[in-house]
């Protein structure tokens, strides 16, 4: 543990976007035998989507904030509530959530998502976080791990919300999910009907390199094509979510 501990803390202080947040706690998390990760951050203002980085399947994130279900998780809302990590699942989980709730779970549990291990994170500096590891089913390993090293666990998120923080405070998300700065540059020159190849010449990478970016940022949001995610774009500054 003390070495993928050490592993962890060395990426985090190195990474610099979304990407490299995503790509360190996913890596910790595979080390550990842990799933999937997902990281949400409240949003400061009532109507603006959450942040989320996560290993979650990119169509359920997408499904998740665009219908604001961080006001319907009983997860995220227990989290509000609580100050310390918990176990969930749907044994574990409250006997009086609402049938939305639980439909909600219903949903979760069709992408794989239907175990966890929760922590809170409240800084009294900004809106409450949390962090979250899931997996799809009962999983002794799974388990095994929260039970041995749920206080590391939490070290670890409150570790990583305060890199998040302190990093990507001011980068661009559109309806709740990050694009990493070089997404975001080469997206913005397609909104300008610029080809993959200008983009390059633009930016001095390779028409690959370009497409590469423009197309995680497609995936990301969730759309089929990059304009409909150059239209997002669009969108997410006219309603200030720079």
């Amino acid at each position: 543990m003390h070495r993928i501990y050490q592993t962890f803390i060395d990426r985090l202080s190195s990474a610099e976007d979304a990407d490299d947040f995503a790509e360190t706690m996913a890596i910790t998390a595979t080390a550990l035998d842990l799933s999937y990760f997902a990281y949400l951050s409240m949003p400061r203002r009532v109507g603006k989507n959450p942040l989320v980085i996560s290993t979650y399947p990119s169509n359920w994130v997408t499904h998740y904030v665009r219908n604001h279900y961080e006001r319907l998780d009983p997860i995220i809302t227990h989290a509000l509530e609580n100050t310390e990590p918990f176990q969930w699942g749907s044994e574990l989980l409250p006997s009086q959530i609402s049938p939305a709730q639980q439909g909600f779970l219903g949903e979760a549990a069709e992408f794989g998502i239907r175990q966890g291990f929760t922590v809170p994170i409240h800084d009294g500096q900004s809106p409450v976080a949390a962090l979250t590891f899931a997996t799809d089913q009962r999983r002794p390993q799974f388990e095994k791990c929260i039970d041995l090293h749920a206080r590391v666990l939490q070290l670890m998120a409150i570790c990583f919300h305060a890199h998040v923080r302190r990093k990507l405070s001011h980068e661009m998300t559109i309806h709740g999910i990050l694009l990493s700065p070089r997404e975001l540059e080469c997206l913005e020159w397609a909104a300008q009907g610029k080809t993959k190849w200008e983009i390059g010449q633009i930016l001095g990478i390779s028409r690959n390199t370009a497409a590469y970016y423009l197309n995680s940022a497609r995936d990301k949001l969730g759309v089929r094509t990059v304009i409909q995610a150059a239209v997002q774009l669009a969108a997410a500054k006219v309603d200030g979510q720079e």
